[in-house]
């Protein structure tokens, strides 16, 4: 099983130190080749697939730094916006467009507007 948590330094300090102990159970368990451990008292079974992934936002209010001892759990991936213009530029040219570089940012502006202004439709 996997598990993502979603905005994971959202969560209080407090339960963030909690919360390192357990996955620090899990994954050593996992890397012991374990077929059952105990954990928080209970004998489960192990599924040597399982892992966790988080993720965060840092730098906004209400969001807290992860212990050092959570930190070393994770591998740290950076994310960014892409840049949508340059993406469609290229997809243009490459179905052979010519006047690829303006038709994207024209076609992102158009996108960028709807998203702003029309409702989401399911």
């Amino acid at each position: 099983a996997w598990a993502c948590f979603d905005e994971f330094n959202r969560i209080e300090l407090e339960v963030l130190s909690v919360v390192a102990q357990q996955i620090q159970a899990i994954q050593m368990a996992v890397n012991s080749g374990m077929e059952k451990f105990i954990f928080e008292g209970t004998e489960i079974s192990l599924d040597p697939t399982c892992t966790m992934f988080i993720t965060m936002n840092p730098g906004y209010a209400g969001r807290q730094e992860l212990p050092d001892n959570l930190k070393v759990l994770f591998r740290t991936v950076a994310m960014m916006v892409p840049d949508y213009a340059l993406i469609g530029e290229i997809v243009l040219y490459s179905m052979g467009f010519v006047d690829a570089r303006s038709m994207s940012g024209k076609i992102v502006a158009t996108y960028r507007l709807c998203s702003e202004q029309l409702s989401s439709q399911h």
